[in-house]
């Protein structure tokens, strides 16, 4: 059984995750500064997030749309939710190809300084959901 109930609550939860580090200038200022187009595409449920940081401020696409990403993230919902939660090591999931991980490598680390601060943020954007089940999922 999957976490997510179904794809709109996916987008909800890392919608808002992804939204939320865009509020926080410190996050946001490292995104911007990366330059990057990059695709988060998870499956069961279905779901593609990108983030635009060529533009100012950042934009969110939901859905499919036609920007040519610099990097193609692949991971099913769960380990998505797992990762955000600090469950899950980047590199131990992108060896085994739990992540798969397309496009430049070394640009993607580039935002490596704000996995640490999202990991405090994904737990209070489930609890503001009415979510808190899935913190312990």
């Amino acid at each position: 059984m999957t976490i997510f109930e179904d794809s709109s609550q996916l987008y909800d939860c890392f919608g808002s995750l992804f939204q939320s580090l865009t509020d926080n200038e410190k996050i946001n200022s490292t995104i911007a500064r990366s330059g990057l187009i990059i695709r988060f595409n998870y499956s069961n449920p279905d779901c593609s997030i990108t983030i635009d940081a060529t533009k100012d401020p950042v934009e969110f696409h939901y859905c499919e749309c036609d920007l040519k990403p610099d990097v193609d993230m692949y991971m099913e919902a769960d380990v998505a939710h797992k990762f955000w939660l600090g469950k899950v090591n980047l590199v131990s999931a992108l060896t085994r190809g739990t992540i798969v991980a397309k496009g430049s490598i070394p640009a993607i680390m580039k935002l490596l300084p704000i996995i640490s601060p999202a990991y405090k943020i994904y737990p209070e954007v489930l609890k503001s959901k009415g979510l808190e089940s899935l913190i312990e999922a």
